[in-house]
């Protein structure tokens, strides 16, 4: 099948499938006489296998290791453990720090109900923003100072 098909089959865009062969992830398919990429089905099943690799937090990188383990026909499933371990620890991290800047969020959001609002006095931009004393910021990795 051609790539386009193949996307279609696995809900995976096209430049992504060309970026998974650069990064040899997915092999590169043999090519038609015409040039064009002629995949298998063992490129949909591995296709497959990145996707839902991913969508569990897993990275490029990640995966990459698992599907190297595999085609030296190593045990895969304990590293994956490890990695769902690592995961795990990640996600606890991010949901205690997400809780605290809730809570943050809901102090500054009390003291801002008692402020005046400053621009109609010709004070400065914003006095909630300003008079707040920790700045802190979200990320995908969780919160920083």
């Amino acid at each position: 099948m051609r790539i386009g098909v193949l996307a279609r089959v696995t809900g995976i865009l096209a430049r992504t499938i060309r970026f998974y062969e650069a990064e040899g992830l997915l092999a590169e398919p043999r090519r038609t006489e015409g040039d064009y990429r002629d995949y298998d089905a063992a490129a949909v099943e591995r296709l497959v296998f990145i996707k839902k690799a991913r969508l569990l937090g897993l990275s490029l990188k990640e995966v990459g290791s698992v599907l190297q383990l595999h085609e030296r026909q190593e045990p895969t499933c304990v590293h994956v453990r490890a990695l769902l371990d690592d995961k795990l620890s990640q996600v606890e991290r991010a949901i205690q720090e997400l809780l605290a800047f809730r809570e943050e969020l809901v102090r500054l959001k009390a003291r801002a109900g008692t402020l005046e609002d400053c621009c109609p006095t010709g004070g400065s931009v914003c006095g909630i923003i300003e008079g707040w004393e920790t700045v802190r910021v979200v990320t995908a990795g969780g919160l920083h100072e």
